[in-house]
């Protein structure tokens, strides 16, 4: 056996006279048995001339049948994690000699895991102050807001105008809804939609443009300008509910307002708590891929670059693009996700060595639990959906997605924590 480079090797393996002999005498029998040639009854030709008939067939099936059980029981012997497909070449195969043929093919590298406990990552707990619990109440305040119908006049700053709008050009496809409610002059109005609906009265109609910035949430309106055709149907106020204990109680299971304030402190400190250890975690995967140096196989690679280009299709298909528009130059976007595929992989076998290390798998209750909660999701029966997920896979990835998770939380809870 030889390396060749990174993860791939290459076997020279000779298959011995008597086995391809073997193997040529029940291949001819098989076309035998189905072959039909003039003169001759069904399986009654004998096997000379059903030889000479179908030589470059039966070469072929021969190959086909003795090449990959002497490459399987070769790679068996000198048990080797093949994880790619053999790449058959030099094929030497004449009568009355051995077949010879040389495969080249890739192997799960073999990862000497080094030291993962105890790695110093920046990480300190989250503050909440009286000014975060303030604008969060706010925000659910804002949610709980009233629109009161005015009388009609000029729309003016802090008014909502309702609008129906239709897009006449700058996007495709186009854009259409008929009741938008829009504040004019407020700081997440675009100010294309201000300049031109303040004034406006209800019933008028107008055609104006729009630009939208670079960094716009929504890809297909980020960067252009849109010709719009606006017509205002009314315009509203925005009435607040009061700040109270009534107000508490109306937004949840809060006695006063005081016990609504405190949850909502909680509620920031956990997310500001898990938005921050998904950080530290990411950072020690970072950590652990730099601290260990071995190749990784190109099939795993090809496997992860494709995966985050369809999910980046996917994500482009959700905002209603269409992918196959943008003349996309997928060779160039393959090399340019190469980096971190790589890194993807490496950090993939490295949580798996860790999980073997220290024991840690996913429970049947855990896998369970989870299948439950995606039963409730897609308001299927337990008993229906779980078959499904486990013929398509999903089922072995819910395991492993726990067990991931369960590993990155085992480094993170054995990191060494520092000031960010």
């Amino acid at each position: 056996m030889a390396l060749l480079e990174g993860c791939k090797h290459s076997l020279e393996i000779v298959v011995p006279v008597e086995a391809v002999d073997e193997a040529t005498v029940k291949v001819t029998g098989d076309f035998q048995k189905k072959a039909k040639i003039p003169g001759f009854r069904p399986g009654k030709a004998p096997a000379s001339l059903i030889r000479k008939y179908f030589e470059s067939d039966i070469r072929q099936k021969v190959l086909e049948t003795v090449v990959p059980k002497f490459f399987d029981s070769t790679v068996q012997n000198e048990k080797l994690n093949v994880v790619s497909q053999p790449d058959i070449k030099e094929v030497h195969f004449h009568p009355g000699e051995p077949l010879r043929f040389s495969a080249e093919f890739e192997v799960a590298p073999n990862v000497e895991l080094g030291e993962y406990r105890g790695l110093e990552v920046p990480y300190q707990e989250p503050e909440v102050s009286d000014e975060d619990i303030d604008k969060r109440v706010e925000e659910v305040r804002n949610e709980k807001a009233t629109y009161v119908n005015l009388d009609p006049r000029p729309l003016a700053d802090g008014d909502y105008a309702v609008v129906a709008l239709e897009s006449i050009g700058g996007i495709e496809p186009p854009l259409k809804q008929n009741e938008l409610n829009i504040e004019v002059g407020g700081k997440d109005t675009l100010d294309g939609f201000t300049e031109n609906l303040r004034g406006m009265e209800p019933e008028e109609e107008k055609v104006f443009e729009v630009s939208y910035p670079e960094e716009f949430g929504q890809a297909n309106l980020a960067g252009k300008t849109v010709k719009f055709y606006c017509t205002v149907k009314g315009l509203r106020r925005k009435e607040l509910p009061e700040l109270n204990d009534e107000f508490a109680q109306d937004v949840g299971d809060y006695r006063d307002l005081g016990e609504f304030r405190e949850a909502v402190k909680k509620s920031i400190a956990m997310q500001r708590q898990q938005a921050q250890q998904t950080e530290a975690k990411n950072k020690l995967v970072d950590i652990l891929v730099d601290k260990h140096d071995f190749p990784v196989p190109e099939v795993f690679i090809e496997r992860q670059i494709n995966n985050r280009l369809e999910q980046m299709a996917q994500s482009l298909i959700s905002q209603g693009i269409d992918v196959n528009k943008l003349n996309l130059d997928w060779e160039k976007l393959k090399e340019a996700q190469r980096e971190k595929a790589v890194r993807e992989v490496k950090a993939s076998l490295l949580l798996g060595k860790v999980s073997e290390r220290e024991s840690i798998h996913a429970t049947i209750a855990e896998v369970d639990r989870e299948v439950e909660r995606l039963a409730r999701q897609q308001r299927q029966p337990v008993v229906a959906l779980r078959p499904k997920l486990e013929k398509d896979g999903t089922l072995n990835r819910i395991a492993s997605h726990i067990q991931t998770e369960k590993t990155l939380n085992f480094l993170f809870e054995h990191a060494t924590k520092v000031a960010a």
